[in-house]
């Protein structure tokens, strides 16, 4: 058994589209309309999908927005180098919603995103090896 992928409701496809490959440097791995369901499925990540988990990013084309709740948490991704990651996702024009820095009662480097629906990034700085 294996994960496959992460499921979250977008309200403009392309939008997140352009923040997700652009910004995060993911590839669109495949994308489908459904005409007679009014929704778009498009899957993104950092490789295929029989070897990574992905994500599935849904958009229902009658829904412009979606309330995130109090349940959900956030994506994490693991980077080299935290700071020059956030720059580059900056200088992308990505939202820094915490910098880089030691956890609150930790050591490990973390910094969050957010993408243009509002849900979170965390990077988390990759523990270097000797």
């Amino acid at each position: 058994m294996r994960m496959l992928h992460t499921m979250l409701r977008v309200g403009d496809l392309d939008r997140s589209l352009a923040f997700y490959t652009g910004v995060l440097g993911m590839t669109l791995l495949r994308r489908q309309d459904f005409p007679d369901g009014r929704f778009t499925l498009a899957f993104v990540g950092y490789g295929p999908e029989d070897s990574n988990t992905v994500i599935e990013l849904t958009h229902n084309w009658d829904t412009p927005s979606y309330e995130l709740g109090a349940a959900y948490g956030h994506i994490a991704l693991g980077v080299d180098d935290i700071h020059s990651t956030a720059e580059a996702i900056r200088a992308a024009g990505g939202k820094i919603v915490r910098e880089p820095g030691p956890m609150k009662h930790g050591t490990t480097v973390i910094a969050f995103i957010e993408d243009p629906d509002g849900y979170k990034v965390e990077l988390i700085e990759l523990a270097k090896t000797a």
